[in-house]
């Protein structure tokens, strides 16, 4: 059951996966490099349980190994304790040092494995309380599925940056990323949980406690221009609702009168460029073809992995494309090496003009709280105006959506989101050792 939900929380991340089980108190984990197809079948199928976790592992930078695919996993005098990590600790550089001076020694280089010895080192007396102990002090993204001894628990950060829900199947709780993960296994959306929210589940019952002050929600937005799955619910709204409004919206603001066609960079582009054709009236073609055995190229470790993918990844329909005026519909621009290439097979295509739009704001900051934009440095928009970035891409025109337009456009916006990454409003400082210790994951 839990190797199927990761299956639709494959998106999330492609570089790890694990599952651990736990049967009368007993905790047994089994993780490889890779995909969830990729994981051994001989030691997953001999995992049985009451309770388990999965995880599937997208870092921000490097660390591509073993030892730090997920769920971590490791003996302490209050039981077995196993750990999904979904989010990035902002301030985990520091916390290292301190429990390293305390005597701690790290198995990974993880951010999350900060909690993992937190918790450890906790008195409290129940499993919620002892969770809180690990978690306070704790600064930025986290959205936590863990075992500890016989107690499921689930836990979200005060601002609420990363989407957790909570699900149903015959009675027991399920927890998941993304309510897609809960259709697959056939568990019913109860509700998410809420920022700064701890939920403990054992033979006692449900727990809920919010043991943190309250902070000023910060939603990710970008989990509704890119990174959620359409199918999904996040935030308490719709990820296809929401790409459909942002690619209306987009057309109102950037309108191309004289195309003949639209078409998106499937896939997670599809819902917005029908909205920016249902707006335009113009007809919506498609016009790449991906290849789906090849994983998505923004959440590859390295650009050099990113650029071998982008030629896997796509093929252009030439009878879709000669002789067209088109409009190319993307969610975003990170560092613009992935659509410079797009554009290229396009007009090898026989598109006599290509108009690029936008489904977001330009990205001109980086991520500090789990999506993988490290530096000013790699980012188009942060180093380039308009005009440079439409002749660098090649394209005839080049149009983004408003900050105001995107944030408007999302079921339950415009307040309570994250935007750093296109405003450089930063709810937190940033961490000290960002190239470090930057991890982002999905659970």
């Amino acid at each position: 059951m839990t190797k199927l939900g990761l299956f639709s929380l494959q998106h999330r991340g492609q570089e790890s996966a694990g599952i651990v089980a736990v049967e009368d108190g007993a905790a047994r984990a089994v993780r490889s490099m890779g995909l969830v197809s990729d994981m051994p079948l001989a030691p997953l199928d001999a995992l049985h349980g009451s309770m388990a976790i999965g995880h599937t592992r997208y870092s921000t930078t490097g660390s591509s190994v073993i030892e730090n695919a997920q769920p971590v996993l490791v003996s302490s005098r209050g039981g077995s304790i196993a750990l999904a990590h979904n989010g990035n600790i902002t301030n985990a550089g520091e916390m290292r040092v301190d429990l390293e001076d305390l005597g701690s020694i790290f198995a990974s280089s993880m951010d999350s494995e900060v909690i993992v010895h937190r918790l450890a080192r906790s008195a409290a007396n129940t499993p919620e309380r002892r969770l809180a102990d690990a978690l306070s002090g704790v600064e930025g993204a986290y959205s936590i599925v863990m075992v500890l001894g016989d107690t499921l628990l689930s836990a979200r950060d005060p601002r609420g940056w990363r989407p957790l829900v909570m699900g149903r199947l015959n009675g027991a709780p399920v927890f998941a990323s993304e309510t897609c993960a809960l259709d697959i296994v056939g568990a019913t959306y109860e509700r998410d949980i809420e920022p700064g929210e701890i939920i403990a589940v054992d033979a006692l019952g449900e727990r809920s406690i919010f043991p943190f002050e309250k902070k000023d929600l910060k939603r990710c937005v970008f989990e509704h221009v890119y990174f959620a799955r359409p199918d999904s619910r996040i935030f308490g709204g719709s990820v296809d609702r929401a790409r459909r409004a942002l690619g209306r919206r987009l057309a109102q603001e950037c309108p191309a009168t004289n195309a003949d066609l639209v078409f998106s960079v499937p896939d997670s582009s599809n819902s917005a460029a029908i909205g920016f054709a249902e707006e335009s009236g113009l007809p919506y073609e498609l016009a790449l073809i991906r290849n789906h055995y090849v994983g998505r190229t923004f959440i590859q470790p390295t650009q050099a992995t990113r650029d071998a993918k982008v030629r896997l990844k796509y093929n252009a329909v030439r009878e879709v494309l000669h002789g067209k005026r088109v409009v190319m519909v993307d969610d975003s621009i990170v560092r613009g090496t992935t659509t410079r290439g797009l554009v290229a097979l396009v007009r090898g295509a026989g598109a006599t003009e290509v108009h690029m739009r936008v489904s977001s704001a330009p990205v001109t900051g980086p991520c500090y709280y789990g999506i993988d934009t490290p530096s000013r440095d790699e980012l188009i928009a942060a180093n380039n105006n308009l005009e440079e970035i439409r002749a660098s891409l090649g394209v005839d025109s080049l149009g983004y959506l408003s900050l105001d337009g995107m944030l408007e456009s999302v079921p339950t916006g415009p307040e309570g989101f994250c935007h750093a990454c296109f405003s450089g409003d930063y709810p937190t400082p940033p961490p000290t050792d960002p190239d470090k210790l930057r991890f982002g994951c999905g659970c």
